[in-house]
């Protein structure tokens, strides 16, 4: 037979039993609070690294200073343009005229050391358009006539001011001695079998421009002619075939 269970009384007055607060295992705290343990925590350490400072900052002065300075120049530029502008449409300046009319050869031929001694007469005739300025041509002119690469005399202007629709007309003489003169002269005497030589005349003239009254500071313009010539014979009159004169000058 299956065995019967037992069945104990309980006293109803009997203590109720008592349960561990803690657990096996564990530890206790001063207060008597149990302590959970955890299990270690590793914790990595990384290395330092130092940022480079702040840039510095400019100084607001410097700054202003270059603004002021923009500013100073670019209002510079506006009232030169605008004076420029305006002397334009009072004066409306146009460009003087230039041309060689007339070329004469008074001496032309080799002396006893081989030199070659040139006198040429030229006639140059300036012409000023404008209707309110005035030129002044000043001391310091030069003009010279060249073949191909050598010079063979050389001149200058007279001083002289030139009015409002001008037209002047000036002889110049322009003289010359050039060392191994003959080979120059072989040259020349192939070229005139032709009929056509080329000749330069460079003109380098200091003037200053009168707007009213009020007078400009000097400027020493440059001005070219291109020529060809039927011959260079002494003593005899020069026909000019082609001539062309162009100004030029730099600031």
């Amino acid at each position: 037979m299956a065995e019967h269970q037992k069945i104990h009384p309980v006293d109803p007055e009997a203590p109720p039993p008592t349960v561990p607060l803690v657990p096996e295992g564990s530890t206790r705290s001063e207060k008597g609070d149990p302590v959970e343990q955890y299990p270690p925590v590793y914790r990595r350490t990384f290395p330092v690294v130092q940022s480079n400072p702040p840039p510095k900052k400019r100084s607001c002065s410097c700054c202003r200073c270059l603004c002021w300075t923009i500013s100073l120049l670019i209002l510079l530029v506006i009232i030169i343009a605008a004076t420029v502008g305006i002397l334009y449409l009072v004066f409306q300046p146009k460009v003087p005229s230039y041309s060689i009319d007339r070329l004469r050869i008074t001496q032309f031929m080799i002396n006893t050391d081989m030199s070659l001694s040139a006198k040429f007469t030229i006639r140059l005739t300036a012409s000023n358009p404008n209707k309110k300025i005035g030129i002044y041509y000043e001391d310091g002119s030069n003009i010279s006539a060249w073949y191909t690469s050598t010079k063979l005399c050389e001149g200058s202007l007279p001083k002289f001011y030139q009015g409002h629709q001008n037209t002047t007309v000036l002889d110049i003489q322009l003289t010359g001695q050039i060392p191994n003169g003959n080979i120059v002269v072989q040259a020349l005497s192939q070229q005139q079998q032709t009929g056509n030589i080329p000749l330069i005349l460079n003109a380098k003239v200091p003037v200053s421009l009168k707007l009213g009254r009020l007078k400009l500071m000097k400027v020493k313009p440059n001005v070219r002619c291109n020529l060809v010539v039927d011959s260079l014979t002494q003593n005899n009159l020069i026909s000019i075939k082609t001539s062309s004169c162009k100004l030029m000058l730099k600031l």
